[in-house]
């Protein structure tokens, strides 16, 4: 048609040749734009569609990585629940093993705790010294035993420290000794650390006396006593001519003296004996006022005089009577007959009796009371020998120790409560599944424990007998083996988790990386590109130019 534009053959070709640049450079500046050289399927439905499957994947995975994260957390709080569990469960034993410790005395089995945190302590220097005195100070440590019979039979071991002796290291001194310890043919006493670092010893053998008193060289003083807390135990006792640190811990309420070769008739021993006869006093606490021994007691620290006996003029029944009839409250005395003993009982709100003895003039006493440090040659007058018991047993802190017992079983249950996160609480029952693939075919069941103080084994307390204490601390024993055990189960499962989490990240990290391979420009690549595309519409432009020249050279024929 005559309307239409004729463009000549190399016209043409330059144009095209244009046009496909153009189209180049657009493409080129939209993988610059994007930083994508596969945008859509159009551009390459092959790797288009392979790296959306890979991006999805990597975003399945990505959402499960929010619940793997939230798993974690819910094993971190069921952790910490297992922590204060743990926590709750040791207190409850060391109250248990203080109720046993109580009951058993008044069993017949004589312990005591000391009352400082000698464990603190380390061997760390205090108040300008070690734990003890000198370098190389000791304490003696004596247990009196009895017989079928009554006869008593006491044991003395000597405790040699060094400086800065850690309270283990007294604890292991004791416990490896030869004589009451676990090398003597028959263990006598056990020594430990108490849960406040306090340094404990409780005799192994029923009714026996365990005393603690001055060693035989470089004594540890009563500096060195209250260091290691047993100033409740060991006073200042008259020692003949002397003084002595020392004390006698009871078992029960009750002290006895020791057996004598008094009369028997017809199998019984009489009080009517003489003191002489009976062996508490020799005969040179003779007849007469001026021979007598003065016996009086102090119970805690109110000090009344019993009364003055003689060998020949006094009988086992004028100590029973003067004892009974010198109005001191919470102590009374009898005579066993089967056994010759006298016999002092002490009321339950009584805690520390010292017995004194002090002569007129130069005799022997032979009571044997405790672990017979009452047993003293008093050469002259105004001599003096005294022991200081103090007595543990009493029944009077068991309720208040089952209390405290039901009260921490109480705490248990709290704890357990309180233990949940959005809404799953391990330690009340409750799984835990963890997914790590994006079908769900991969995953980890975390089992829940039901572990209230019913779960747990944990009966209420009943504090009224050394068998009941005994089940109370087997349940928290076997509850502490349950929880620790249950402890170590979820920090499996944690380390699988995070092992799966970091798994996890990696490989959508993989998947992201290979759906890029297929789609991401190459940003150099594509830059280089641009710039060749430039040059080469340039240079089209310049040929189109020079091919339209030869038309022009027509005009001008015109």
């Amino acid at each position: 048609m005559s309307s239409d534009v004729v463009l000549t053959a190399a016209l043409r070709t330059n144009l095209l040749s244009l046009q496909n640049t153009q189209s180049l450079i657009d493409k080129t500046q939209l993988r610059l734009a994007t930083g994508l050289k596969v945008n859509s399927a159009l551009d390459n439905p092959q790797n288009f569609f392979a790296a959306q499957s890979l991006n999805n994947r990597a975003g399945d995975l990505t959402r499960l990585l929010d619940g793997i994260g939230q798993s974690i957390r819910t094993i971190e709080e069921a952790d910490k629940g297992i922590s204060a569990l743990t926590k709750l469960i040791e207190q409850a034993e060391s109250v248990a093993d203080s109720a046993q410790a109580e009951i058993r005395a008044s069993e017949g089995f004589a312990n005591f705790a000391g009352t400082e945190n000698v464990e603190a302590l380390g061997g760390n220097v205090v108040d300008g010294t070690v734990i003890v005195d000198g370098a190389s100070d000791q304490f003696a440590i004596s247990v009196t035993t009895f017989d079928s019979a009554g006869a008593a039979t006491t044991v003395t071991a000597q405790v040699a420290l060094t400086a800065n002796d850690t309270i283990d290291d007294i604890v292991a001194i004791i416990n490896s000794d030869a004589t009451i310890g676990a090398n003597a043919s028959t263990q006598l006493v056990k020594a430990s650390v108490g849960s406040g670092g306090e340094l404990r010893l409780e005799s192994l053998s029923e009714n026996a006396l365990i005393r603690v008193d001055d060693g035989a060289a470089n004594t540890l003083t009563a500096a060195g006593f209250a260091r290691l807390g047993l100033d409740n135990i060991v006073s200042t006792e008259s020692n003949v001519a002397t003084t002595r640190n020392g004390g006698t811990v009871v078992a029960g309420r009750q002290i006895k003296s020791a057996v004598t070769a008094g009369t028997a008739v017809n199998g019984k021993f009489e009080a009517s004996d003489t003191l002489g006869t009976a062996g508490y006093l020799n005969a040179n606490f003779a007849t007469g006022g001026a021979d007598d021994a003065i016996l009086s007691v102090t119970i805690d620290g109110q000090n009344t005089t019993i009364g003055e006996y003689n060998a020949a003029d006094h009988t086992i029944q004028d100590i029973v009577d003067g004892i009974n009839n010198s109005g001191v409250n919470g102590l009374t005395a009898s005579f066993d007959t089967d056994k010759g003993q006298i016999i002092l009982t002490v009321a339950d709100n009584v805690g520390q009796l010292s017995l004194n003895f002090e002569a007129e003039a130069g005799g022997t006493t032979a009571f044997g009371f405790g672990t017979g440090a009452s047993d003293a040659a008093l050469a002259a007058a105004t001599n003096a020998a005294s022991e200081n018991f103090t007595f543990v047993g009493s029944s009077a802190n068991l309720e208040q120790y089952q209390s405290d017992f039901n009260n921490i079983r109480n705490q248990i249950d709290d704890i357990v409560e309180d233990a949940s996160y959005r809404g799953i609480n391990l330690l009340n029952g409750d799984n835990l599944t963890t997914f790590f693939n994006e079908d769900r075919s991969s995953s980890l069941t975390s089992e829940g424990v039901n572990f209230d103080a019913l779960g747990l084994g944990i009966a209420a307390a009943d504090f009224s007998s050394a068998a009941n204490v005994q089940l109370s601390l087997d349940d928290v024993r076997g509850a502490l083996a349950s929880v620790r055990n249950f402890g170590q189960s979820i920090a499996n499962d944690l380390a699988i988790i995070q092992t799966r989490q970091d798994f996890t990240k990696d490989t959508i990290s993989t998947l992201k990386a290979g759906a890029d391979d297929l789609t991401v420009a190459d940003q150099n690549e594509e830059g280089a590109n641009l710039l060749s595309l430039q040059t080469r519409q340039t240079l089209g432009v310049t040929s189109l130019s020079l091919a339209s020249q030869s038309q022009q050279s027509v005009l001008r024929l015109f």
